[in-house]
């Protein structure tokens, strides 16, 4: 397929000769969980630096409520963990992977609280305190102050970063694409605003910039979600693979004007209870495991509930709880849902689904590797092989923590093998000024989010996908075609480029499986579907492709 999204390849123009310089040893561009720990990783032997378009707190790490999936209680193990990941990631898992990860999962929790992280204890003090979430047949999920565990991990990790010397870190600083020079990747071309365009050069560049939520109108990602990173790899050669599973969560409330607020999968393993208006359940009616189904089959059950109702929520009920459990493990969304007059003990919390997580992302290899020599990825924008078609609730913040740790220690050893780069002579002219008419960038992002939401959202279908392509490709002529100068507009270029991705891999995916459901396709299909969706970009535009 011809695009303009396919033809791009740098969003501005530049000349080496022109702009300033700066040198390191690894690059790392995010500061969520991932892209923390892959530096303090290679902050150990090598120099790094550190790019963050917003604040270094902000990211979704920072709103992750419900915990870290890791085995601690005599109870639980490693493979149990393992087959459950297994299970939910419906025959895309790779299961080296997902062992590997599971055991170092202990491990990460104990460096965690060495540096100082305050996670919940049990009763007695003597033990973590320890959640159920969907899908797990264990209770092993770590939590702090109740449901701000990401919080938390996020001042626990800064402090590490901030502490050390060969950290730099440049906030409030886009990086608008990944520098390649005889097809390896050599450091990324970035915006400042205090210090405009600059050159930022580093022998390995790994990318942790998170998912693509804000392509969707209803969403629990903050606004920094916007696919930056992966469309930035996307431009730079790498392939991406099965961006058609995107992960919504069941429960966000709803209230009508507001924004979509996660409400943690970790209160229906508290004993929360999906009810209709009359209080009537309905969950065992599409799983035995009712409300602790997977998120896919509890997101696709609602979505089935609110058409067949005609109704724009469903409801979670804590009512039956003792009085003041709720607010005791839950302090953060207690005081939500009071900060619009729900007193959870009392009145029923409206929810619906929203878009939560991209389980597909940059292709990588069990260290980290992308196809592109030099640029690495970790954290939700990759997708290594633990996720497959749909993500065991609080394992990515454990995938963060290991494929971060990953990264960063094979970023030492590239360092220590090619030293410090040199700045090839690249320059980067673009075409002249287009001749096609200039579109309202901002309502452009709004139709786009609201098509993404009606096409591609829970359930998918082969006539709305194809008008979701072709719409996608109409705007991204007027939009692609341009040399914009403000970090908004360099956002509307990414979420057209990851949008268009996300639709052309779920129509490729004649199946249902995971997160991915079509009405027209609603069966799994594993003669022919059990492969990964992989995109790229080609001379001719973007390619799609499948791996087995």
């Amino acid at each position: 397929m011809t695009s303009s999204v396919g033809r791009r390849r740098y969003l501005t123009n530049f000349d080496v000769h022109r702009l300033p310089h700066l040198f390191t040893d690894v690059m790392v561009i995010g500061s969520g969980i991932a892209g923390l720990r892959a530096a303090l990783a290679a902050a150990e032997h090598a120099d790094v630096l550190l790019v963050t378009k917003d604040e270094p707190e902000e990211s979704a790490t920072r709103y992750a409520q419900g915990g870290i999936a890791a085995v601690s209680a005599p109870t639980d193990s490693v493979e149990r963990h393992a087959a459950d990941t297994i299970s939910v990631a419906c025959g895309l898992a790779d299961e080296t992977v997902v062992s590997e990860v599971v055991s170092a999962g202990p491990g990460h929790v104990e460096d965690l609280l060495r540096w100082g992280a305050a996670f919940d204890r049990s009763a007695d003090g003597d033990s973590l305190a320890l959640g159920r979430e969907g899908a797990h047949s264990d209770a092993r999920v770590i939590h702090a102050n109740g449901d701000a565990t990401g919080r938390e991990i996020v001042r626990v990790l800064l402090d590490q970063v901030r502490a050390n010397p060969r950290i730099r870190v440049f906030d409030r600083c886009f990086a608008l694409d990944i520098l390649t020079h005889e097809g390896q990747a050599v450091g990324a071309v970035t915006f400042h605003p205090q210090y405009g365009h600059q050159m930022f050069w580093a022998t390995t560049t790994i990318i942790a910039t998170g998912g693509v939520g804000r392509v969707f109108r209803e969403t629990t990602n903050p606004a920094i979600a916007t696919g930056d990173g992966l469309a930035a790899a996307f431009r730079a050669g790498a392939t991406l693979r099965d961006l058609e599973m995107i992960q919504f969560h069941p429960t966000t409330l709803y209230v009508a004007g507001a924004a979509r607020a996660l409400i943690s999968e970790a209160v229906r393993g508290e004993g929360a209870h999906l009810v209709h208006r009359d209080g009537t359940r309905f969950m065992h009616e599409y799983d035995e495991r009712g409300e602790l189904a997977p998120r896919d089959v509890v997101s696709r059950a609602i979505t089935a509930e609110m058409k067949e109702r005609n109704v724009p929520n469903v409801y979670l009920d804590v009512r039956h709880q003792s009085p003041g459990t709720f607010a005791a493990r839950f302090p953060t969304i207690d005081k939500l849902c009071r900060e619009f007059d729900i007193d959870p003990e009392k009145e029923l919390l409206p929810v619906r689904p929203s878009a939560h997580y991209t389980v597909g992302g940059i292709a990588v290899d069990p260290e980290g590797r992308t196809s592109v020599p030099g640029l690495l990825a970790c954290g939700e924008v990759a997708s290594t092989g633990l996720h497959g078609a749909n993500r065991l609730a609080s394992n990515s913040l454990l995938e963060g923590l290991v494929f971060g740790e990953r990264a960063g220690r094979l970023a030492v050893e590239r360092a220590a093998r090619f030293g410090t780069i040199d700045h090839p002579p690249l320059i980067s002219h673009l075409l002249p000024q287009s001749p096609r008419t200039s579109l309202d960038v901002a309502d452009i992002l709004h139709s786009l989010r609201s098509v993404m939401s009606r096409n591609v959202a829970v359930e998918r279908s082969a006539d709305r996908l194809r008008e979701t392509i072709e719409i996608i490709d109409f705007w991204s002529r007027y939009v692609m075609d341009k040399v914009f100068d403000a970090p908004s507009e360099w956002e509307a270029q990414n979420l057209l480029t990851v949008a268009l991705c996300v639709a052309l891999s779920a129509a490729s995916r004649c199946e249902s499986r995971g997160v991915h459901y079509r009405t027209d396709f609603p069966q799994r299909d594993d003669t022919k579907w059990r492969v990964h969706v992989d995109v790229r970009r080609g001379d001719d535009g973007v390619q799609v492709a499948t791996t087995p």
